[in-house]
Formats: C-alpha cells, sequence, structure tokens
C-alpha cells in the first residue's frame, strides 16, 4: 500500500519529467524564433548547385541500436535501460535512454531480450543473431 509519502514523490517525479519536456519544447522554439528566414529573389528561381561526387571509399557500417544493447548487455549482464545507455554512450555513440528502451521493447517482442526488476538481459534460448 502506498503512503502519502510515497504517492507525494511519485507525483514530483510526474512533474519534473513534464518540466524537462516543456524545457526541450522551450528551446526548440527558441531556436526557431531566432533563425533567420531565408531570402528569395522575386523573379527567375534560383538553381541549386551540382553536388559533388564523393570519393569511392564506403563510410564506415554503423552498429544498430539492437546490436549495440546486445553487446553491451553480453558483456555486463542485467543492467537498467540507463546503465545500458551510459555504456553504449561510453563506447562513442550519442544515444539517449529512450531510444534504448523503444529498441528494448522491440527486441523483447522478437524474444531477444527479457525484463525483471527493472533490469534487463538477454534471452536465454538466442538461437538467431542480433541484426547488424
Amino acid at each position: 500500500m502506498d503512503t502519502s509519502i510515497e504517492r507525494i514523490r511519485a507525483k514530483i517525479a510526474e512533474m519534473e519529467a513534464k518540466l524537462s519536456n516543456l524545457r526541450i519544447a522551450e528551446r526548440e522554439l527558441l531556436a526557431l524564433e531566432t533563425a533567420p528566414a531565408p531570402r528569395t529573389k522575386k523573379g527567375a528561381p534560383r538553381l541549386k548547385p551540382k553536388r559533388k561526387p564523393k570519393a569511392n571509399r564506403p563510410s564506415p557500417a554503423r552498429q544498430t541500436i539492437s546490436a549495440a544493447i546486445a553487446q553491451v548487455l553480453g558483456e555486463h549482464g542485467a543492467l537498467p535501460v540507463a546503465e545500458i545507455a551510459g555504456q553504449i554512450k561510453a563506447a562513442g555513440r550519442d544515444i539517449g535512454k529512450r531510444s534504448v528502451s523503444h529498441s528494448l521493447q522491440a527486441m523483447k517482442k522478437q524474444g531477444l531480450v527479457k525484463s525483471g526488476n527493472g533490469r534487463w538481459m538477454l534471452s536465454k534460448a538466442r538461437n538467431r543473431p542480433v541484426p547488424a
């Protein structure tokens, strides 16, 4: 049974999350307001410059989020979402908890991971590899 203190703490956490979302929206609005309007000339439309062909070297393949999650869970065992995101960030990829959470849910539907007590772990029966 929840005590009143626990309900208050839960409400505070909920309000802090909403405040965080409002701050993000405020920053986006400020960025849109300060962006200069594009100048256009009346008359003939401007042609876009042609792109220069890139060198024939392939860009390095980036690991998918699911593959990065599977790698972290394989190395460290069961972890909460925040720690999984932290491990992926430490490996040099900019990623947030929300992206990790969405990927974990998709992986759970595929039977690749499972969760318990707020921690995520690889499923025991992994017959197929994680897509790279």
